[in-house]
């Protein structure tokens, strides 16, 4: 072999070793790029004032004691014997991550768009009022029930307990005094709420049929509970709790509460906008659901636990123009947008 023969051979060795490096590199990068979180919230008006980096931390595969042994003993992992006709297979173990930031509840996407009409009702009527409530809820959980299932989460319904004035329950009087909002208590999964408050308020404090005419602003305000309610059967609100009591200042408290309710607004946007084509939701009548939610939040001198105006708006815009549970994820956003 001459020297032209010997050179030959190297540099055919060197091309063959670059392909192979180049093949390998490839290989890696394709490996490394695949999805290994959920996605973040887009937010609808400020795109800069988000995170998009996840917090390795929320993973599932690297936070084994949000598993089980942390969840309510009601909210099994393996549901082999309740869902028989859509698992008929051996049983697999559905890992449901409970965490705040990459929950499992983000992947089920857009509620079903469903018939469900609100009809002409006189909210300040307290029979009239009440029925709705309890329609409207039973919509929701048509809503919510497939999606959340569809990912291995437990549903169950939220109960309800409406009275024409006042109540009490178990955490505590409603309404709650000086207030007319409803609320959503979770140590019995019951949404509370006075019909006479909604519409006429309590004290100073406006009803919700003060504020807006159109009973579509209570309706949706009860979505907002109901939001609640997805949290806590999600185990959104376990995580919630448990940050809050790991909290070391009244400030930092605060701030996770605003996320918290933030969200559910989030999600009674998502809602609204799934029956708004049979409910009937007009434009005109978004339109005033949009200027409802920048009349209600954290007044100057009330305690900041739900959010100023403006970002009640945005995240119940966020939930009606964005339409999927992920986008509704607070726990990703900046401060200002949930302050």
């Amino acid at each position: 072999m001459g020297v032209a023969g010997v050179l030959g051979a190297v540099f055919g060795s060197l091309a063959a070793l670059f392909v192979l490096l180049v093949i390998g590199i490839a290989v890696i990068g394709n490996a490394s790029s695949s999805e290994t979180s959920t996605p973040v919230a887009i937010p609808t008006y400020d795109p800069d004032e988000y995170e998009h980096t996840p917090d390795p931390s929320d993973r599932p595969t690297e936070r084994p004691t949000e598993r089980p042994t942390e969840r309510p003993t009601e909210r099994p992992t393996e549901r082999p014997t309740q869902r028989p006709t859509q698992r008929p297979t051996t049983p697999a173990r559905v890992s449901v991550n409970t965490s705040l930031r990459n929950n499992t509840m983000y992947r089920a996407g857009s509620l079903p768009r469903l018939n469900c009409r609100g009809g002409n009702v006189n909210q300040f009527n307290h029979g009239q009022l009440k029925a709705l409530i309890l329609k409207t809820g039973r919509c929701m959980d048509k809503a919510w029930q497939p999606i959340l299932e569809k990912q291995g989460i437990r549903f169950r319904p939220p109960n309800y307990a409406i009275a024409s004035r006042k109540g009490r329950g178990a955490c505590g009087d409603y309404p709650s005094p000086g207030s007319m909002v409803p609320y959503y208590c979770p140590r019995n999964s019951t949404i509370y709420a006075s019909t006479s408050a909604l519409a006429s308020g309590v004290g100073n404090a406006p009803g919700y049929g003060e504020i807006i005419s159109w009973h579509g602003g209570t309706i949706s305000m009860m979505a907002h509970e109901y939001g609640h309610h997805v949290q806590n059967i999600t185990g959104l609100m376990n995580s919630w709790w448990s940050s809050t009591l790991e909290s070391s200042s009244q400030s930092g408290k605060l701030a996770l509460s605003r996320r918290l309710e933030l969200q559910a607004t989030c999600f009674a946007g998502m809602w609204m906008r799934s029956v708004a084509s049979s409910y009937p939701v007009s434009t005109a009548q978004r339109s005033r659901l949009f200027w409802f939610y920048g009349q209600v939040g954290d007044w100057p001198g009330r305690p900041r636990d739900h959010g100023k105006p403006a970002n009640n708006n945005l995240w119940f815009r966020q939930g009606w123009e964005k339409s999927k549970t992920y986008q509704c994820n607070t726990w990703l956003a900046s401060s200002s947008t949930v302050s």
